[in-house]
């Protein structure tokens, strides 16, 4: 790693929104050849100084230096002019275009006002080779999984001669394999002295891929570390301020009494096959497995959201679920793993995404004093972070939009079984403890919770018991007071009892 100048240069950048202060004097500065993390909680200011780095956003105060220069960064274009290209963790791809199309839009080589297409799929080539995607470049984005629209999202950066490359949560999308071979670009694009600015919650990738760390709280810069001399219990703690840890089910007796749900089967030709789960009142069973293991699936077909043949009882009774409206009379909640796709209306405001459910009405046709009503203090309760109930959803903070998905179900009520999607995708630390905490106090009013995560280590902290996905099948239940992480990581990963 370089240790010369600086590349890149954020000096008391303050940016204010009406209500709250996004960035207050926030500084950031990366080298040349560097992989440099930046952390902190949602809300803390990370994404409005990523924004204002790209160009989409302008500073109230502050400056930017590229290479000792000061630049304007009045827009993404004069953002990309400057060299810096920003990868978002809610994709910003084009869906209805190829990924070659993607790749060089607004570039593409072109011979007057004729593109050449077939130097634009080279082009395109060259980079998914660099990021080791195999897929062709004609496909259209839509139709490919989600984890090879991330790596088409890399690969738009390369096609730029972007000397700072942005990369926000990369891996919330990823498998193990993709993910390393994102690790192996990311590498060399440092060696060949470009600055990556790498965004992530989980802390086992910022030890493995970090050479120096920022932390933002509360819109300031609180520290800068050295990844390799400095332990992740310290980033946590200057993260969060403060120690606060996850809700532990190690702390917690054993669940006894009758079943609330019992899953006899749930069939999807071809992708899924499940019998014998069952959730008691007060309970959280956790849902463990790889990417496509069928867990998703799994929580969709009890919710009706999708085809299958399911055999379930709750409480003893049939329960008759066809549909998600039925679903959510029978007492079914669903948090789903997309929340921008499934779980929230982006345009209309946090009250009205919080009390749509409970108040049974269209969101346009919701009494805002009435919603504010049922919806403020569970807002409040979750710690949701807006600057005012009047405010788009979507201008939330990913971690806080997840907050409002179930605060819409809390507000809501009469829920008996809540499933849960990867709750804490893109959450930080202190969001994540936050939100478990919420889900604990949910079940000990008596609610029955099916937790499904790609992270074992959660799981394992705050669910009474863990099933095991594999390709479809549950293999294997374990209980994690008894049974060590490594022994159930040995069974997500082989799908082999120990």
């Amino acid at each position: 790693m370089d240790t010369g100048p600086d590349r890149l240069t954020m000096r008391g950048i303050v940016k204010r929104f009406p209500g709250t202060v996004a960035n207050d004097g926030a500084e950031l500065s990366v080298r040349a050849g560097e992989v440099h993390c930046l952390l902190g909680e949602n809300g803390a200011g990370k994404s409005t100084l990523v924004k204002i780095l790209a160009g989409s956003q302008q500073p109230d105060e502050g400056e930017i230096l590229i290479d000792g220069a000061p630049v304007a960064l009045h827009s993404p274009q004069s953002g990309l002019a400057a060299g810096i290209a920003v990868i978002y963790q809610e994709l910003d791809l084009v869906p209805d275009l190829t990924v070659a199309q993607n790749l060089l839009l607004g570039h593409a080589p072109a011979f007057g006002p004729f593109v050449r297409r077939a130097e634009r799929e080279r082009r395109a080539r060259q980079a998914l080779d660099r990021v080791g995607a195999d897929f062709p470049v004609t496909a259209t984005v839509r139709d490919l999984p989600i984890a090879a629209q991330q790596l088409t999202a890399i690969a738009r950066a390369l096609t730029s001669d972007a000397r700072v490359i942005v990369m926000d949560e990369p891996s919330a999308t990823l498998g193990e394999n993709d993910l390393r071979k994102v690790f192996d670009v990311v590498r060399s694009l440092a060696a060949e002295g470009r600055s990556i600015i790498y965004i992530s919650h989980r802390m086992d990738e910022i030890m493995e891929i970090g050479d120096r760390a920022t932390v933002l709280r509360d819109g300031r810069t609180v520290g800068v570390f050295d990844v390799a001399s400095t332990g992740p219990d310290t980033l946590v703690s200057a993260m969060i301020g403060e120690a606060r840890e996850p809700a532990g089910s190690d702390q917690r007796p054993p669940v006894a009494g009758d079943p609330l749900l019992c899953v006899d089967r749930v069939r999807v030709p071809g992708l899924l096959d499940v019998s014998g789960i069952e959730v008691r009142p007060g309970e959280v069973v956790g849902l463990a497995g790889l990417g496509g293991a069928g867990r998703t699936t799994l929580l969709r077909a009890l919710f009706g959201d999708v085809k299958a043949t399911v055999e379930v009882r709750l409480d003893g009774r049939p329960l008759r679920a066809g549909s998600p409206a039925s679903a959510v009379r029978a007492g079914l909640a669903l948090v789903p793993e997309s929340r921008k796709e499934q779980g929230l209306m982006l345009g209309l405001s946090v009250v009205r995404n919080a009390a749509v459910t409970a108040l049974g009405r269209p969101p346009w046709l919701l009494p805002h004093r009435r919603g504010a009503r049922r919806a403020d203090p569970v807002l409040a309760d979750l710690g949701v972070r807006f600057s005012s109930p009047h405010q788009p959803v979507g201008k939330l903070s990913g971690g806080n939009q997840q907050k409002v998905v179930l605060a819409k179900w809390i507000a809501r009520g009469g829920v008996r079984v809540l499933l849960l999607d990867e709750p804490t995708r893109g959450l930080d630390v202190g969001a994540k403890a936050d939100l478990y905490r919420q889900v604990r106090a949910l079940a000990d009013t008596g609610v029955a919770v099916l937790l499904a995560s790609s992270e074992l280590n959660e799981l394992t902290a705050n669910a009474d018991g863990v099933w095991v996905l594999y390709e479809g099948r549950n293999v294997g239940f374990f209980d994690p007071r008894t049974t060590s992480e490594t022994t159930i990581a040995h069974t997500v990963i082989t799908g082999a009892m120990p």
